[in-house]
């Protein structure tokens, strides 16, 4: 598992198993299909899609300035008059029945997020682990490629030094 061949490393062996476990969990991940939504689960994110759209809060305005309007101006036989009682229950009826469906959209939601964000640190914790594992390998390399430019600069002034020795000294003519 250790790229680095033996070479010293400043990985422990929690992080070289945490990183072979992310990239195993990665492989599994891609192969793994979405879980279908049950039916509550459809009909709760339908609920709340409907609920919190600009069409519903126009409309169910519109219904409401019509049934007070109506029974204000007695159109068609006051059925609720003034305090508005049958509306206060209705509305009581809608509340009821809505908050808790938007509950559970909103908790199905949560654990989407929640589930998201464990992803996005597995994912920020690998690519951390894989650059540190990078600038080894780039820092082994830079060693070796010092220690043999070093061999060279020794071998040419050995040689330097051996051409020096051996060559006849310059004449003086």
């Amino acid at each position: 598992m250790n790229a680095l061949n033996g070479q010293r490393s400043v990985f422990g062996s929690e992080d070289l198993d945490r990183l072979h476990h992310l990239r195993q969990r990665r492989r599994a991940a891609r192969g793994a299909e979405k879980q279908p939504r049950t039916a509550g689960q459809r009909i709760a994110d339908g609920v709340a899609a409907l609920v919190g759209s600009w069409p519903f809060i126009i409309g169910q305005s519109v219904a409401l300035g019509l049934w007070i309007a109506a029974n204000v101006l007695g159109w068609v036989h006051a059925w609720d008059p003034y305090p508005f009682i049958l509306l206060n229950l209705v509305l009581s009826f809608q509340a009821a029945y809505t908050a808790p469906i938007i509950m559970m959209s909103q908790n199905r939601q949560a654990d989407i997020d929640r589930a998201r964000a464990t992803q996005d640190y597995d994912v920020n914790l690998k690519a951390e682990l894989e650059i540190e594992l990078l600038h080894q390998k780039i820092d082994l390399l830079r060693e070796q490629e010092i220690a043999r430019l070093t061999r060279m600069v020794e071998d040419l002034t050995t040689a330097l030094a051996t051409a020096k020795n051996a060559a006849p000294p310059p004449s003086n003519a």
